[in-house]
């Protein structure tokens, strides 16, 4: 047989090519007048999303900016953001997406990594000015509007690639600085097929965008309700009364809701006795919510709680694809392996673990990212061998499920054996007076380190230390049970920009360090 009919060439890659840009543009041409993007005084129709789309591609390539280099935006929720993403997917730039909860000092360690020829921001943020002076910084509002006056409304002609890379979003650094994880058009197209496939995302839904769009839930899901044809529904930040209005006027497809907002949201659902219109899912990492407050937001939503297990370098895989039922309170948490990815756990030494035992989880798939930027020493650590390294430690159970043991760098050695803070929580998460609760680790002349439980307890509610350790010794070994336990304010806990407790933090409190041990 001669081989040229078989042996992939250039030409046959090249038509095989799909990047983000190009789903928008079709969605301009199908569906015109329908409603790509809506912040609440605005409905953009995909028309003249796209058009504005392409006038500002234009005005990145009149100012020089070449395929490859980056641009930046530092700015609360708004359209714009939408279209700068867009707009650079079009040319084959990158998107820096800025946190700007970040303090000064870590947002230009962030800005100087990727070294942007643009930085696209609000008026709210206007002082950050100040950080980066080698490039252009560009003002949303009459400035960005005047630079686009007259620039061409046409479809750019890019010659792209699927492994170009989209979005650089940065990792919440709970510890050190920050890392900036590049996604390309290839990882955004594979994650929106685990969104079709595992999510129940379908042509024409609308997605309401309130966490931070430097945040991969709510950038990367916009992108996929737009490519395929839906309406992405800009909220500037948690605002409960537009949050509660959407739920009562429109239809969507998954409201995110994650620590930290929760009450706020039941209340205002039960006070305001709103009749939601229709919402396909709710909720996110439902390990650090309460379980009674799982299902009692599935109820008031009648809509499955999610239960997902992902982060930025990987998407929504590897462990996203189950929810629990309306309003049910779960005892397990336990996670489905989500489709399009491949995973291993394995010991220390890199030998897969047998059914049952804690492995770290080493992932593969389309979804994954392309690696940190400007970070060649972390890239050849966490890739080795075709598999990339995600720092969590995992049991399989029979059934084919996943258990979530804890963050690796979270492991508690005590007196040889190994305890995961995770476990230790669940258990006590399970009684309904606990709020919020995190279990880390101190040191100890005896047994090395020793865990402790910080609770913050439900408003009006009372828990004793020694109700919280006879939970444990009912429900965990006794050699994982706490050795303190602290009670705190829900609002003492220190947190994330997604809401985690940021442990590190609660570790170096005088009141963990100094405590009294059993």
């Amino acid at each position: 047989m001669d081989s040229t009919l078989v042996s992939p060439t250039e030409t046959i890659f090249r038509a095989s090519r799909l990047t983000i840009g190009t789903l928008l543009r079709n969605q301009a041409r199908n569906i015109p007048n329908a409603i790509a993007v809506d912040d609440g005084n605005r409905k953009i129709t995909f028309r003249d999303f796209n058009t504005k789309v392409n006038r500002i591609a234009a005005m990145m390539l009149e100012a020089g900016i070449e395929h490859g280099e980056r641009v930046a935006v530092l700015s609360e929720n708004r359209c714009e953001y939408l279209e700068i993403i867009f707009a650079a997917a079009k040319i084959g730039v990158i998107v820096s997406t800025l946190n700007w909860r970040l303090k000064p000092k870590e947002l230009a360690y962030c800005i100087d990594l990727v070294a942007p020829k643009i930085i696209f921001h609000s008026s709210r943020f206007a002082e950050g000015r100040d950080l980066y002076e080698q490039c252009e910084w560009i003002e949303f509002g009459a400035e960005f509007e005047d630079l686009l006056e007259g620039r061409s409304d046409a479809d750019p002609d890019a010659d792209l690639d699927p492994e170009d890379g989209l979005l650089i979003i940065y990792t919440s650094g709970t510890t050190g600085l920050p890392k900036a994880a590049l996604l390309s058009h290839r990882a955004e197209l594979a994650r929106m097929f685990v969104n079709t496939t595992d999510f129940g995302l379908k042509p024409g839904d609308a997605y309401v965008a309130w966490p931070p769009m430097f945040h991969m839930v709510s950038a990367e899901q916009c992108i996929h309700v737009i490519c395929l044809g839906g309406t992405a529904v800009v909220v500037d930040g948690f605002d409960l009364d537009r949050i509660v209005h959407e739920i009562a006027e429109r239809k969507q497809w998954w409201l995110i809701a994650m620590p930290g907002m929760i009450d706020a949201l039941i209340k205002a659902l039960k006070d305001g006795r709103i009749e939601p219109k229709g919402v396909r899912y709710v909720g996110v990492m439902a390990d650090l919510v309460p379980p009674q407050k799982v299902g009692e937001l599935s109820a008031l939503l009648n809509a499955p709680f999610c239960n997902t297990f992902g982060c930025t370098e990987t998407g929504l895989p590897p462990g996203s694809a189950g929810k629990f039922d309306v309003g049910h309170e779960p005892v397990s948490m336990a996670k489905t392996a989500n489709t399009f990815c491949d995973f291993r756990l394995v010991d220390d030494d890199g030998c897969d673990v047998q059914e049952g035992e804690p492995g770290h989880l080493l992932f593969r798939g389309p979804t994954l990212f392309s690696g940190y930027w400007n970070a060649p020493e972390i890239n050849a650590k966490e890739f080795a061998d075709g598999w990339y390294r995600m720092g969590d430690m995992f049991i399989q159970n029979a059934d084919g499920t996943l258990i979530f043991a804890d963050r690796a760098k979270y492991l508690i050695k005590s007196g040889g054996e190994n305890i995961y803070p995770a476990e230790i929580e669940r258990e006590i998460f399970k009684d309904s007076r606990v709020e919020d609760v995190v279990v880390v680790k101190r040191p100890s002349d005896d047994w090395g380190e020793v865990p402790v439980a910080v609770i913050a307890c439900k408003e009006g509610t009372n828990l004793t230390e020694e109700e919280v350790l006879q939970r444990c010794m009912e429900g965990i070994g006794r050699y994982k049970c706490p050795k303190a336990v602290i009670f705190v304010g829900v609002s003492d806990l220190p947190r994330s920009t997604t809401g985690k407790i940021l442990r590190h933090e609660v570790e170096q409190w005088p009141a963990v360090l100094n405590c009294s041990l059993r």
